[in-house]
């Protein structure tokens, strides 16, 4: 037997013997995730979303606009081959026993292809004279049931701009799809990364995305997500902050509609003069299910560590159902910590404000509900770690164009 069919069948085993995600576990009793079978062969088996990579399939990488690409080594990796499995997961941690763990081996048991992206730095120039590397990173669906891989790491001093953008393009593949998808980012000494991540999965789609992320002394990573819900949608990052002067960023715009979404942040200061900035807005209507859960552990030692947490969330229409679960775990004395949950309805002397100005009840809503979540976005890209991210995506009508559909879905709703 070849040591990849042993890993998986180790996978496999693993998970038969320790059972799958328990319905008591913290993290996700709000949300509880689909059976384990469902992740491993989907809801129909006979289902084929497979398509050559060529086709537009799996990871592909490109280059964004006329921004220099220098330094960028890619090698995608079939997992089923023994020699090729052993340099995807090479250095990667174990999949452990914490409460998410049971996703990590059914990852193992699953994976079937992968990327390894290292951005590198030039070589005879000084960090403050290299060129930001910009990338688009697109993913689409290879099968009813699959877990891609993504290893990234990112040189000393090397700044770089990763657009990563999950928008399922339903001409691809017309059913239903299970996706547990873990990304591993991993910044060296002085990296800097802007992390822009777009992920609209199909309504009726099972998607769990795992973001882990380790930086090193005086490291910079802001990470913005604009998620949609689905039929069950997580996405759980993890950072650990390993270095003095680490700094991490995250912003979660939370688009569920009728659907689900879950996203789960989870920062560990390990070191002096460490700092973690968790922001959510979630909005939902009819009956949506979404849930913002922050968990941040400042350990001892980490002198003038900064922690800040701001989870709100908007119920636009119905009865939407909103978890926001702000957490902190301080064991140092010598710390800066803030946090803070609400949630309630649009502002209503901001709609009269509008109102008065001429603007319908929907357009008013919309222009509101738009500048919240530029303004999210904006505090987490706010161009101190490199150049303007979001202006150019925003330009592009995204956030107003699913701002619409979000509200379109709570006038259907409510007109029945």
């Amino acid at each position: 037997m070849d040591s990849a069919r042993a890993d998986i069948l180790a996978a496999e085993s693993h998970l038969q013997t320790h059972g799958w995600v328990p319905r008591r576990s913290e993290a996700f009793r709000h949300l509880p995730p689909p059976e384990l079978a469902q992740w491993l062969h989907g809801t129909a088996p006979g289902a084929d979303c497979s398509a050559p990579a060529l086709s537009g399939t799996g990871w592909t990488l490109n280059p964004v606009g006329d921004a220099p690409a220098t330094g960028v080594h890619a090698r995608w990796l079939d997992a089923l081959e023994p020699a090729q499995r052993a340099e995807l997961f090479a250095d990667l941690p174990a999949p452990g026993e914490d409460e998410a763990a049971p996703f990590a081996w059914a990852h193992r048991a699953l994976c079937r292809q992968g990327l390894r992206l290292r951005i590198a730095a030039v070589p005879g120039k000084a960090a403050d004279e290299r060129a930001t590397v910009w990338l688009h990173l697109r993913h689409q669906p290879r099968a009813a049931a699959e877990a891609p891989l993504l290893v990234l790491d990112v040189d000393d001093g090397v700044q770089c701009v990763l657009i990563e953008t999950h928008e399922r393009e339903p001409a691809q593949c017309d059913a239903s799809l299970a996706q547990n998808l873990h990304a591993h980012v991993r910044l060296a000494r002085g990296a800097r990364l802007q992390h822009l991540r777009i992920v609209t999965p199909g309504a009726q789609d099972r998607c769990a995305h795992f973001v882990h992320v380790r930086l090193a002394q005086d490291a910079h990573y802001a990470q913005a997500l604009a998620a949609t819900g689905s039929s069950y949608h997580l996405q759980r990052t993890r950072v650990q902050l390993l270095g003095a002067g680490a700094q991490a960023r995250s912003a979660g715009l939370l688009l569920t509609g009728p659907h689900t979404l879950d996203q789960q942040v989870f920062s560990r200061l390990e070191a002096a003069r460490t700092t973690s900035q968790v922001e959510v807005l979630a909005l939902g209507n009819a009956s949506a299910r979404t849930v913002a859960n922050a968990y941040t552990r400042i350990a001892a030692g980490s002198d003038d560590a900064s922690v800040h947490q701001r989870l709100s969330g908007i119920a636009l229409d119905g009865q939407p159902r909103m978890v926001l679960r702000p957490h902190l775990e301080i064991l140092h004395d010598q710390v800066q910590a803030v946090h803070g949950a609400t949630w309630g309805r649009l502002p209503e002397d901001a709609l009269f404000y509008a109102r008065q100005r001429g603007l319908d009840d929907a357009t008013a809503r919309a222009l509101i509900i738009e500048g919240m979540a530029r303004a999210l976005l904006e505090r987490c890209m706010d161009g101190s770690d490199g150049p303007d991210v979001l202006t150019p995506w925003l330009d592009g009508g995204w956030l107003s164009q699913a701002i619409a559909r979000h509200l379109a879905v709570g006038e259907e709703a409510r007109h029945g």
